[in-house]
Parts: C-alpha cells; sequence; structure tokens
C-alpha cells in the first residue's frame, strides 16, 4: 500500500492481464460479527484484510472471542451471545459495516458500552437505527449531537409485541443491523416494518443470504416486512469462503471497458455474475455502455467493445457503491451521463455526491448536481483535459475511480491525494492497477541523483523514493551486487570471463528497499558495502559488456508510478531525458568526515585525512575516466549539501520535483 501523501499516476495506454480482488467488505464484516454470535468456531476463508474488518476484529476481541488469523484465513470461536459485564469502549473508525450492526448486537444483549469512531464516523446519520433500537425497548444514549455517533448503550427492557418501525430510505445498514441483531432475542415471531421506500435492496439480499447460512430463515413480504422466526438460534456452517468484492471489481471491470482489447482483456478473478453481491450488477451497467465482457462461476474477462462509450441515464440505487466508477467512465462517453437515485452518495465516509462533482470538475468537466442525481458531460478531445490534483476526503472508493482518469487523450498525469485511503477496502489496490496497465512510452517519470562518492546520494535518493512512492535504483550498487554474483557463480572477476559476467548481470535478481540491497530476496547490504566489495565492483566496472548489460538493467527500473536513480552518470549517460537531475555534491573534508563517521560506528578503524586523501584522488579518477565521467548533466539542478541536513536536502529536492510537474503544490 502506498502510504505518501500523494501518488502521481502517469498518463495510462492500456490494460491486460489478471487481477485477484480481496474479499467482500459487505460480506467479510457481516460474517465476522456472525460468527461472534454463535456457539462454536467458524473458519472463514479469503477474508478481507483492510482497515474496516481490523476495526471489527478489534472489537470482537475486546468482546472476548477467539480469533486467530493465518492471512485471509480467520477462525472465531463464538460468544454464544453472551456479552462480559465489564464496561467497554469501543472505537469503529469509519466503518459503517462494523458500527450500525454492531450497535444494533450490543443493544439488544445489554451492558455497559461506548461506541465512537473519527470525526467524519460522527457525521454519519444512525438516528433512524437508534429509533428503532428504543422502540424495542433497548436504552441508547447520545454522547454528542442527536441522531449521531458517539453512542452509550445500557440494559434494555425488550418488547417483543409489536413491529418494529425503522425507515428505509437513508441506509439499508439500519434494516441489516436488526436483521442481524434479532435473532439473538427472538423468543416469539419479530417483525420489522420499512418506512419508506428500500434504497440499496442488493445488500439486504447479502444479509438475508449470510443469515441463511448461519441458521436464520427470515421471511419477508416484498420490501416492506421482516419476520424473525420465534426461536431462531445462530448456528456455525463451520467453514465459510468469503467473495470477493464486486465493488472493487467495477473499476477493474471499467478498466477493460475503456483499454483492452478483445484479443487480450483484463481477467478479474474472485467474483463472477452469480455473485451474490448486489454491486456485480454493474457489470449490466458497463454493458450498457459498450463493455464486452464473458463469465465464468469466479471469474469476469473485459474488453473495449463500443468507443467512445455510451451516455447513459439509469437508476443507480442497486448499485450505490460501483456506481461512483461510472462517473469517471462518463468521462469517456458520447453524450451526458446522468446517474440518479443516489441520494445514499451523500451520508457515505463523505458526501459522494458533492466530492464526485468537485474533483469531475478539476479534470475539466461539466457537472451538474443535486439532491439524488449527477450528470456527466463527458472530455472527449484532449484538449479539455486538464491535469489535476485528485482530493480524495479519506474515501477509497474516490481515490480508486479516479485512478480511470490516467487514460485521459491528452496523456496527462493525474495526483491522487491521500492514497492509502484504499486501505479500507483494497490496500494493495495501485499495485494491482500498476500489474495490469501499461503507461504511455516514456511517460514514467525518472529522478536523477549524480554525485562523487560520499556525497550522500544513496541516502538522498532512497528517501525521495520513499516520499513520491517511486521504485529506487542504486547504480552503482548494481556493480558491487554483479561482483558477488559472479564469485558466488564461481567465476573470476577477469576479462576471460566477461562474457559469462555480462550474461549473469543481464538478469540480476536484484531490489532495493530503502537502503536495503536484496540479491534473489537475500540481504547483501553489507557484505557489497565492504572495502573488498569496492575493490570487486572497479574490476567487473571496466567490463565493457557487463556495463552493456548492466545500462540494459538500469532502463528495467524504470516502472510506474516512478523511479528515483542514483549514481554517477543516471543523467548523463542512462536516462539523460529525465525531467529533474540533481547533481549533489560537498567539499571532501565534508564527505570525509562523513565517512569516518559512518566506519566508526561500525567498529572499523580509520584515519581522516587518509579518507580526504582517497576521496580527492577517486574523484580525479571518476572525473577524468574515459567511459561516463562523473559530471553534471548540462540541465541538472547542483546541490552542495556540505551544511545541509539530510531534511534540508529532502525538502529542497522536492520543491524543485513539484515545479516541474503540472498540479499546484501539495
Amino acid at each position: 500500500m502506498f502510504a505518501t501523501e500523494f501518488l502521481d499516476l502517469p498518463p495510462l495506454a492500456g490494460a491486460q492481464g489478471r487481477v485477484v480482488l480481496p474479499g467482500s467488505k459487505s460480506i467479510s464484516n457481516r460474517v465476522l460479527l456472525l460468527a461472534a454470535l454463535c456457539r462454536g468456531r467458524t473458519t472463514l476463508h479469503d477474508l478481507l484484510d483492510s482497515d474496516d474488518t481490523r476495526v471489527m476484529l478489534a472489537a470482537l476481541r475486546q468482546l472476548g472471542c477467539g480469533v486467530q488469523q493465518d492471512g485471509t484465513t480467520v477462525t472465531i470461536d463464538g460468544l454464544d451471545a453472551k456479552l462480559p459485564a465489564t464496561a467497554l469502549k469501543f472505537f469503529m473508525g469509519n466503518a459503517g459495516t462494523a458500527m450500525r450492526p454492531l450497535t444494533a448486537a450490543l443493544a439488544v444483549l445489554g451492558g455497559d458500552f461506548e461506541l465512537s469512531g473519527i470525526p467524519r464516523m460522527h457525521e454519519r446519520p444512525i438516528g433512524d437505527l437508534v429509533d428503532a433500537l428504543r422502540q424495542l425497548g433497548c436504552q441508547i444514549d447520545y454522547l454528542g449531537n442527536d441522531g449521531y455517533p458517539p453512542l452509550r448503550i445500557g440494559r434494555p427492557t425488550l418488547k417483543l409485541d409489536a413491529p418494529i418501525q425503522v425507515r428505509g430510505d437513508v441506509s439499508s445498514q439500519f434494516l441489516t443491523a436488526l436483521l442481524m441483531a434479532l435473532p439473538l432475542v427472538a423468543t416469539r415471531d419479530v417483525h420489522i416494518e420499512v418506512v419508506g421506500e428500500l434504497i440499496s435492496k442488493p445488500y439486504i439480499e447479502i444479509t438475508l443470504n449470510l443469515l441463511a447460512r448461519f441458521g436464520i430463515a427470515v421471511r419477508r413480504e416484498g420490501w416492506q416486512r421482516f419476520t424473525i422466526p420465534g426461536g431462531s438460534r445462530y448456528q456455525t456452517p463451520g467453514v465459510l469462503h468469503v467473495e470477493a468484492d464486486a465493488s472493487s471489481a467495477s473499476y477493474f471491470i471499467a478498466l477493460g471497458a475503456v483499454a483492452a482489447n478483445q484479443t487480450a482483456p483484463v481477467r478479474i478473478e474472485g467474483v463472477g455474475e452469480s455473485s451474490i453481491q448486489g454491486d456485480i450488477k454493474f457489470v449490466d451497467a458497463a454493458r450498457l455502455m459498450g463493455a464486452h465482457v464473458t463469465s465464468g462461476p469466479n471469474w469476469l474477462e473485459i474488453s473495449k467493445g463500443r468507443w467512445p462509450l455510451k451516455a447513459i441515464d439509469l437508476d443507480c440505487n442497486h448499485i450505490p457503491d460501483a456506481a461512483m466508477t461510472l462517473a469517471v467512465m462518463a468521462l469517456y462517453a458520447d453524450g451526458p451521463t446522468t446517474l440518479r437515485n443516489i441520494a445514499s452518495w451523500r451520508v457515505k465516509e463523505t458526501d459522494r455526491i458533492a466530492a464526485m462533482a468537485t474533483e469531475l470538475r478539476k479534470l475539466g468537466a461539466t457537472v451538474e448536481e443535486g439532491p439524488d442525481f449527477i450528470r456527466i458531460q463527458p472530455l472527449p478531445q484532449a484538449t479539455g483535459w486538464k491535469a489535476a490534483s485528485i482530493h480524495t476526503y479519506d474515501d477509497h472508493r474516490v481515490a480508486m475511480c479516479f485512478s480511470l482518469a490516467a487514460f485521459n487523450p491528452a496523456q496527462l498525469p493525474v495526483r491522487i491525494l491521500d492514497p492509502k485511503c484504499v486501505g479500507k477496502t483494497f490496500p494493495d489496490y495501485f499495485e494491482a492497477l500498476f500489474s495490469v496497465t501499461a503507461p504511455v512510452p516514456g511517460t514514467v517519470p525518472v529522478l536523477c541523483v549524480d554525485g562523487p562518492t560520499a556525497s550522500g546520494k544513496g541516502t538522498l535518493a532512497a528517501r525521495l523514493a520513499q516520499a513520491l512512492g517511486y521504485h529506487y535504483l542504486d547504480s552503482g550498487a548494481l556493480y558491487r551486487v554483479t561482483a558477488l554474483a559472479a564469485l558466488r557463480a564461481g567465476l573470476t572477476l577477469e576479462p576471460a570471463n566477461e562474457a559469462a559476467i555480462a550474461a549473469l548481470a543481464e538478469h540480476l535478481p536484484v531490489r532495493f528497499v530503502g537502503e536495503q540491497v536484496l540479491l534473489a530476496g537475500e540481504d547483501v547490504s553489507d557484505a557489497i558495502r565492504s572495502e573488498q566489495g569496492g575493490m570487486n565492483a572497479s574490476k567487473v566496472s571496466t567490463l565493457p559488456a557487463v556495463r552493456t548489460a548492466l545500462v540494459a538493467l538500469q532502463h528495467s527500473f524504470r516502472q510506474m508510478p516512478g523511479l528515483v536513480a542514483d549514481g554517477r552518470d543516471m543523467g548523463t549517460v542512462i536516462f539523460p531525458e529525465a525531467p529533474l537531475k540533481v547533481f549533489l555534491t560537498a567539499s571532501a573534508e565534508k564527505r570525509a568526515e562523513r565517512r569516518y563517521k559512518q566506519l566508526i560506528s561500525k567498529g572499523i578503524s580509520a584515519i581522516l585525512l587518509d579518507l580526504r586523501a582517497d576521496l580527492e584522488a577517486r574523484d580525479a579518477r571518476d572525473t577524468s575516466r574515459a567511459v561516463a565521467p562523473l559530471k553534471p548533466a548540462p540541465d541538472a539542478r547542483l546541490l552542495d549539501n556540505s551544511d545541509l541536513s539530510i531534511e534540508k536536502s529532502l525538502d529542497l529536492v522536492l520543491d524543485w520535483w513539484q515545479s516541474k510537474q503540472p498540479f499546484s503544490k501539495v
């Protein structure tokens, strides 16, 4: 997951490949709570690992559930509807799928509980659920504003004889919460009556389907009256597999519709059209817009059909979350697209109608919004698009759907602010996106940091890569790693073995993680940074075929979303077209002092004057060598960090980088 302040997506040109989706959030949090309310043990496979499920798991542990977790498999030892007598406070973050059902279950069973969340959770309405629970005899008090969390829950005096009325036109989660809680106390038939039109009916179908898996056969009369049979009791299904998230599938369905050829589609694994999730109906909407979709029992394949996409006017009440993706697809349509019956967007993680309208306008679109609709004019011409910095409102779906704007015909990058917000449902979303997309050739940005030995270029470059979420290349380490790999392969570092060493270097399995150097997954940082490692690197660097092989290898590090490369010839030889080249230096005196402190900290004896003399001699050799001499690129920014901290140098280079971008400064 990218935890950077922002993530810049380069312009994207095409898509193909396979994506395995994470588990459904809606199903995951429902089955976690249902398993906790059962008697006995339930093993859940393919559970979503995200912010929201971690919130629910933390709450279940507080309640005394036995929880064993092994990757995406979680085993729950249920409470058999018995809650602890001690007072408990639950922090629910911004997880509505955890907050609402847990509130109802705790309220009907009773105890001394408080539930709170982040500030946005305290703006999300819960009054209709509280009103319904109070009809039942539950004791619930507001600790802040009436109608909103935080809440205090006490012990109920239950009255089951009259139907419980709940509004259905704000959030289906209120009805879901009641349906999941009432089997705990159904000593007789308990009736729920929905007041007004029930929105998001497919989410209620998920709830009913899962209740049946746990032994609760709810009877319903249309969508207005639901009956929990008297004597209902939760029974563990033993083992349950969680479907992949159909809402998350929408981004890759849209991806295929916008950018994949039918001969090389985007394949989504983990969910098919037979899914119990309502958002799988997004497939129908995508087909209406022209997508070509085929499906199997647990997979979908999507490619571009009609182009431009066909504008639609659609009631999206049945796909409220996935419909957000249609709003970005609308930018590629042949006319205005209208999404209707989406009032629930206003009370989600943010006011999604307002958020989508605001961010679509940043891209250049003309947008009309109303209480329960949004209308988007397309941007068919490249001249209409703008480079936009997308504010995500701590809303995972805003971040994910706007990534699709990177396919704009103007070939402009798109900046996603706070990309880690996708952790709510799909922590590895951007990694998955990059795995099945191709950038417009030449648009993956490179930032070069060159300089003499001991200038601090490696530390600065690694910090820049971390701040930008970019890949990192320590080119100097490549020669050291090549020498190490060659010696391990039994090759002496002599001209006679030049061809064999070059062949090995061409496919060197090396990665850089911060300042760590990994060879085939093994940390070889210390091994290559010894004095002997340096001498070995000098030997292989004189072999022309090895240098040629390593040039190709260095180019391969240029991957999305970008690259920070450090060395001595990154800006002059390897990436001369890089938009920002920094030549970092410091006086020989300062560099010698830094090297001296570094060696002493490792218990290696050193003489300061000798280190300085060695650096000056090495500078002279590097600047006068015939092949790729050490020198700044003509357009490099010079940075003397003799008297600068790493933080000051980092801030300065980031400012230079921002000045090169089409976005306003973050």
